[in-house]
């Protein structure tokens, strides 16, 4: 099953809710909510008190991606503010490993990111211990960025990675993906399709039905 994300940082925050709930209502299994400190990325974005705001809105997975340095500090709220899903930088972490096992130990699921230009080679000693692994498509910090055409090798490599290790490990990517070329993105081996500007610009409903019914056409298709 090929699962979409919409971020809502493509969202018109005047009318959040409204438009968690509109692509909730649409068939998005996924809630994508990227924070971000203002250190490790440039921009500073939301925390947890909108978080635990929208947990009323949607039962929808709340897939938290925490673009901060030392990420491990806020497990504990992130899930009391209502996330199911940490994924946290490879590049943010110290002690990656022991970030991991903290999510784990609060009872959630698990994902580590990589930017563009991180090799998915640094991941061989943790890959068996996450859920879902997220390549980056653009440089992370700001929405509507174009996708950087390299990053398709690394999601064949990590989907080769995970075929050799019989692993079923969802790969998610992120970044500039939009209807005329996330079939590419799945081809390539990616499971987890977040998409911001693409789902909330104009009418999501729509949007939405769009990227299903590609979904769906590719799944018809093998």
């Amino acid at each position: 099953m090929i699962i979409l994300a919409p971020s809502i940082l493509g969202a018109d925050f005047k009318r959040l809710g409204e438009q968690v709930q509109e692509v909730d209502r649409a068939g998005a299994p996924y809630i994508h909510l990227d924070i971000m400190d203002g250190t490790f990325v440039p921009s500073i974005s939301f925390g947890m008190p909108l978080i635990e705001s929208l947990r009323s809105c949607t039962n929808k997975t709340f897939d938290v991606h925490m673009m901060v340095e030392e990420p491990g500090r806020y497990v504990d709220d992130m899930k009391k503010a209502g996330a199911d899903l940490i994924c946290v930088h490879q590049e943010a972490c110290t002690h990656l490993d022991r970030t991991i096992n903290q999510i784990k130990e609060a009872g959630l699921m698990t994902g580590v990111a990589l930017n563009p230009a991180t090799p998915v080679s640094t991941l061989s000693c943790i890959l068996e211990q996450v859920d879902m692994v997220l390549i980056m498509s653009v440089n992370p910090g700001f929405g509507g960025q174009k996708f950087i055409p390299y990053t398709l090798g690394k999601i064949r490599e990590l989907r080769n990675l995970c075929n050799e290790k019989g692993l079923a490990t969802r790969i998610q990517v992120d970044g500039g993906i939009s209807p005329a070329n996330v079939r590419d993105v799945i081809e390539a081996g990616a499971d987890v399709i977040v998409a911001g500007s693409a789902v909330f610009k104009g009418n999501p409903t729509e949007n939405v039905k769009t990227f299903l019914d590609i979904f769906e056409e590719y799944a018809a298709d093998q």
